[in-house]
């Protein structure tokens, strides 16, 4: 009798395994981020101000084992026209290699902001409170000659007005991939 019943648990073992797998995917997608949470941190990140003019950036991506597999410095060059942006950011990554992406930026009202590149994946969306901006996003990933989607959850704080401390957690699927860690800083003049 106790092996009439060993296909019947087995069937429930694995419709419990596979909702409690799909539960834990759906939920690690979303991000549960309440931004509004840095509403009275100062100073107060006013997007159009700080990425206007020239920034440097000093960057590593690690990975979900926390190994740091790439360095690189970014110099970018920021112009705002109303309620766009456009960010023009050249990377120069340790291994010699270099890359540009164009950042255009739109301010919805609200806090909120939409952005655009060449390598993002339809639109990407922000929010800001107080010191804080969280962008989420795909990028079109290059690796070892194939492009993959990837996840970006990107929370950037501004630390005073010359300085911007960015991590983004990157994930396919829900799973965490790796993590990037930026340093901007604003020139002076």
């Amino acid at each position: 009798m106790m092996f009439r019943s060993v296909p019947r648990l087995r069937s429930i073992a694995v419709r419990t395994f596979t909702g409690l797998l799909t539960a834990a995917l759906l939920s690690s997608c979303a991000s549960t981020m309440d931004i509004s949470r840095y509403n009275n941190e100062r100073p107060v990140l006013q997007v159009e101000n700080y990425f206007n003019g020239k920034l440097d950036a000093w960057g590593m991506f690690q990975d979900r084992s926390g190994d740091i597999v790439k360095r690189f410095t970014v110099e970018m060059d920021c112009q705002w026209n109303g309620d766009t942006g456009t960010l023009n950011e050249y990377f120069t990554y340790s291994d010699g290699t270099k890359q540009t992406r164009i950042w255009t930026l739109k301010k919805t009202g609200d806090g909120k902001l939409t952005g655009t590149a060449a390598d993002v994946v339809g639109e990407a969306q922000g929010e800001v409170a107080g010191n804080t901006l969280h962008l989420r996003y795909v990028l079109a990933l290059p690796v070892d000659g194939r492009i993959i989607n990837v996840n970006m959850d990107d929370v950037m704080v501004l630390m005073d007005q010359q300085v911007m401390l960015n991590r983004a957690v990157m994930s396919k699927f829900g799973v965490q991939l790796g993590t990037v860690t930026l340093s901007f800083r604003k020139r002076q003049g």
